[in-house]
């Protein structure tokens, strides 16, 4: 995630993201992760924003949904659908790997879809340890790694340990 992928790329990956959602819509992975009312939520490489419709409803009111990415697509995708959906606990941050977010700010950081991309993902690890709260949770779904390289990956770095393990995710705690 180094670079932002070709505007095309990504358009042909929000329309595969649409078809994916219609069939296993994204707040059942969510169930795995236990979002409740009032949680702080990143969703880290958010790309079109599939999770963050459910996400924001999970949170609710007293909850905020950071959406995370690289791509200027990605944010004018993320402010449309914060605009027709009406969700006022999301906000937007264009970034790479930084995260404009106070140490221990965080309950839950998804990483979904994204670990395979990332050029440094010891680097974004460690930021992602620094924004989550001592008892947060860092949830990972990569349908690109075997479940053994997603947590070799995450757990490599000594930042993290493995949790739970869902159907769909992998949630790991800080060490």
């Amino acid at each position: 995630m180094d670079t932002p992928m070709q505007n095309l790329s990504f358009r042909m990956m929000a329309l595969l993201f649409k078809i994916r959602d219609l069939a296993s819509p994204r707040a059942d992975v969510l169930q795995e992760t236990g979002i409740g009312p009032g949680s702080r939520v990143l969703d880290f490489g958010c790309g079109p924003g599939s999770y963050l419709t459910p996400a924001s409803e999970m949170v609710g009111e007293a909850g905020k949904v950071y959406a995370l990415d690289i791509h200027p697509l990605a944010e004018k995708s993320v402010q449309r659908l914060i605009r027709r959906k009406r969700l006022t606990n999301v906000e937007t941050i264009i970034s790479d790997r930084k995260i404009s977010l106070p140490d221990s700010h965080l309950d839950l950081v998804l990483l979904y879809d994204i670990l395979h991309h990332l050029g440094d993902p010891g680097g974004v690890l460690a930021e992602i340890h620094r924004v989550l709260k001592p008892e947060g949770s860092l949830s990972v779904s990569d349908h690109h790694l075997k479940e053994d390289e997603i947590v070799s990956k995450i757990t490599g770095t000594g930042l993290f340990r493995p949790a739970q393990k869902g159907k769909k995710t992998i949630a790991f705690r800080k060490t």
